[in-house]
């Protein structure tokens, strides 16, 4: 049996040495030692991404019968360049997604390439565009996306790529088209075949997963801006005529098509249905008949499980208190079922990848007290054998179950969240912090959460609100949004904290409030709204002012989007924390790094600035190259361990 052992781990990719002294910090701060992993089509090599120092990591190749060390192949410094993933294109050629946060004209925005690679790192090339000889007239900065990795074809994938038009002087040879197309490339000599050409509006091709477009997306604009709507076409089987499909809202009214089944002839999709979102398929046929594939009745469908080289769908994704696939391949569903069977302590299972034929499947299982580990199921053999963890460094390390619990909202409502209780096994009176998610269109769920369990091994009491705001449960549930409708999304992550002290598990002077993103929002938000609740604040990559959120997407296509859904009105002045820095009376520690595209380091500069005006204690801790996700293990293990020196402080 091959398993990747842990001294390899340790050593050979920049996972953090075990010390006789457990660094909880640097443990659970670290990055995840696969942040990635593929199978070969045939099934005979993993490919994976592994993190080395700062933002860097590494791309490993090793064979599944153990015949051979993982091997290097190739690896970026982080500095911007960093990995997003690695897939096979062939059973000798890897693509790479490299991707760094990079500043034009002042504006931060992400620039993509993708390279191809032989398995031991050999013949490297850059897929780029066959340009003309002209000036570029835009910024090129999408190096394209594979939509489809198994067009007919060994060798070749098909491509969506971005066109930027070129100016010339004496010469025709400039390239004149713009737009987003696909197109068919050979991933060892650069050829490529135009399949579908460049459309400036275009914004999304779907394949059937066999090399033919079967639909394309069109993202409606106004005045350079896009509006948030997104219209549909498909092609019947055989024929390159577009016919409508649907129309998609801002508020994810119509169908939303996410994959093609070519053997049924139909795409499947989402769409909102009596104020929740459904799974259903449309028939391409020309009939467009309609059916319901699955819907829950307390909560939204999140998306679908695929499988394979064709991101065959076989599932539909949704969450109630532990997330759920609602399998619709039944051999799918009773090899699912029978892993968690065989593992019962691993009740989250997915397929992360799988071998050309699907003999050989890619499997991560893991729970909430388990961060994660890889299996190689082969169902011919019927053999599962263990590959990698996702966290060696934390496999000998206590961790603190997570229970789902719901508390009572000042209204009355119930309000589900996440509770985790100290390691030590203490349950009353102890120190204890409401972490309150990011989004706000987004939700906590069961399973491993390395903020939660450094600060449960740290003695804390943690717990996760799925406050009113919270994506996932239907539309009555998100409200406006947690910015729109921040009294009721606050005044839940509020009595979030109440709950706590009345059911004896926080110390009311030791309650505390820590959130990132738009939690690091509703952590200071709460502060201000109730000064006396919590103790001390922290406060990562957070929102303070929600006119500058509005103003610093200026510069963005969505831009439209962001206004809309943050709102005009009175909320804006009172939903906004650095505009009332003054009634905050508990200490603050904030976090950001420097290259946040999501929310810009200005908002927490300009909440430190307001704060030790009103004379509140406060700190600010700022990542110089470092993004939303402060993805460096170093940082985050100095985040760690700042954070629970503060929380801890008399």
């Amino acid at each position: 049996m091959l398993r990747l052992s842990l001294v390899t781990a340790l050593t050979c990719c920049g996972a953090p040495a075990l010390a006789q002294q457990f660094d909880a910090a640097a443990a659970f701060g670290a990055r995840e030692y696969v942040e990635q992993a593929s199978l070969s089509p045939d099934g005979r090599r993993l490919a994976y991404v592994s993190p080395t120092r700062g933002q860097a990591s590494a791309v490993y190749v090793v064979p599944i019968d153990g015949s051979a060390p993982p091997k290097a192949i190739a690896a970026v410094d982080g500095k911007p360049e960093r990995v997003a993933g690695c897939n096979w294109a062939s059973n000798t050629r890897l693509l790479c997604t490299v991707f760094g946060v990079i500043s034009i004209d002042g504006t931060l925005t992400v620039s993509t390439r993708i390279a191809a690679m032989d398995h031991d790192g050999g013949n490297m090339k850059v897929l780029s565009h066959t340009r003309g000889t002209g000036d570029l007239l835009g910024y090129d900065t999408f190096g394209g996306s594979v939509i489809d990795w198994n067009p007919g074809v060994d060798g070749k994938v098909m491509m969506m790529r971005q066109y930027v038009p070129e100016s010339s002087t004496g010469t025709r040879l400039a390239q004149t088209e713009q737009g987003i197309g696909v197109d068919l490339v050979d991933v060892s000599t650069l050829q490529i075949r135009a399949v579908e050409q460049p459309s400036r509006d275009a914004s999304e091709y779907i394949t059937d997963g066999k090399g033919t477009v079967r639909l394309i997306g069109r993202s409606a604009s106004k005045d350079y801006y896009t509006t948030g709507v997104r219209h549909y076409s498909y092609r019947r089987a055989g024929s390159t005529a577009w016919q409508p499909l649907s129309s998609v809202g801002p508020d994810r009214t119509g169908f939303d098509p996410y994959g093609v089944d070519p053997t049924l002839d139909i795409a499947y999709g989402v769409k909102r249905v009596d104020g929740k979102i459904a799974a259903f398929s449309l028939a391409l046929d020309g009939t467009l008949g309609e059916k319901l594939v699955f819907a829950h009745p307390a909560v939204d469908v999140s998306g679908f499980a695929r499988i394979g080289r064709n991101q065959r769908i076989v599932g539909v994704t949704y969450s109630t208190d532990v997330p759920s696939v609602e399998y619709i391949d039944p051999g799918i569903a009773r090899l699912i079922q029978s892993l968690q069977k065989a593992m019962p302590h691993l009740p989250l299972v997915r397929v992360v990848d799988s071998s050309e034929d699907e003999s050989r499947l890619l499997i991560w299982a893991g729970s909430d007290v388990d961060s994660g580990r890889l299996f190689l199921f082969d169902r011919t053999a019927k053999s599962l054998q263990e590959l990698a963890l996702s966290r060696p460094q934390l496999e000998k390390v206590k961790l603190a179950p997570m229970r789902h619990i719901t508390y009572r909202a000042a209204d009355g409502t119930m309000i589900p969240a996440y509770l985790t209780l100290p390691t030590d096994g203490a349950t009353k009176n102890v120190r204890a912090i409401v972490l309150p998610h990011g989004g706000p269109g987004a939700r906590d769920d069961w399973g491993f959460d390395w903020l939660t369990q450094f600060y449960a091994s740290q003695g804390f009491a943690v717990l996760q609100p799925n406050f009113r705001g919270s994506a996932g449960y239907g539309d009555a549930w998100f409200q406006k949004n947690g910015f729109q409708s921040w009294r009721v999304a606050i005044g839940d992550v509020n009595d979030a904290g109440r709950w706590l002290i009345k059911e004896g598990i926080a110390d009311p002077s030791k309650l505390s409030i820590l959130g990132w993103s738009y939690g690091g929002y509703a952590a200071l938000q709460s502060a201000v709204s109730e000064p006396g609740l919590f103790k001390r604040v922290v406060a990562i990559a957070p929102v303070t002012d929600l006119d500058r959120l509005k103003s610093e997407n200026q510069n963005y296509s969505n831009y439209q989007e962001i206004v809309r859904f943050v709102g005009s009105g009175p909320h804006i002045e009172e939903g906004s924390p650095a505009r009332h820095a003054d009634s905050i009376k508990a200490p603050v520690l904030m976090f950001h790094g420097t290259l946040d595209r999501n929310v810009s380091v200005y908002h927490a500069e300009l909440m430190q600035t307001r704060l030790k005006a009103a004379g509140v204690q406060s700190e600010l801790v700022v990542f110089q190259g470092l993004d939303h996700y402060l993805e460096d293990s170093d940082a985050r293990t100095q985040m760690l361990r700042k954070s629970a020196e503060f929380l801890k402080a008399p």
